[in-house]
């Protein structure tokens, strides 16, 4: 169940921006970069069905709309942080591994029989 809902990309991304504290959905679909309003909506729901995140509307004009994590969400905070540490001290390695086996699949497509 974790690795189905922390596969996607973004909701671990998005969990990450709300670690901080309350976000609007345009304030994270700047800070995030990258993801498309609907892809990010489609997140925040499935992240709002498993208890992960709340969504707070406030009655004003305009209607303001906040997103924040739950207590079952702040649990996340340390692994996502663990994974995170990890990505920034070996995220070099992963690309020059990944950039040496595309590298590899190019010379052996160009060789011919």
């Amino acid at each position: 169940m974790a690795i189905e809902i922390i596969s996607s990309k973004w909701a671990v991304v998005t969990l990450f921006a709300l670690s901080d504290g309350p976000l609007r959905h345009g304030e994270l679909v700047e800070l995030i970069g990258g993801v498309s309003r609907k892809v990010l909506t489609q997140t925040l729901r499935r992240l709002q069905d498993n208890g992960l995140i709340e969504r707070r509307a406030y009655a004003e004009a305009p209607p303001r709309v906040e997103y924040s994590m739950t207590e079952l969400g702040r649990t996340l905070e340390e692994p996502i942080r663990k994974l995170t540490e990890w990505a920034r001290i070996n995220g070099e390695a992963v690309v020059a591994f990944h950039e040496a086996a595309k590298e590899r699949r190019l010379s052996a497509t160009s060789i011919g029989p």
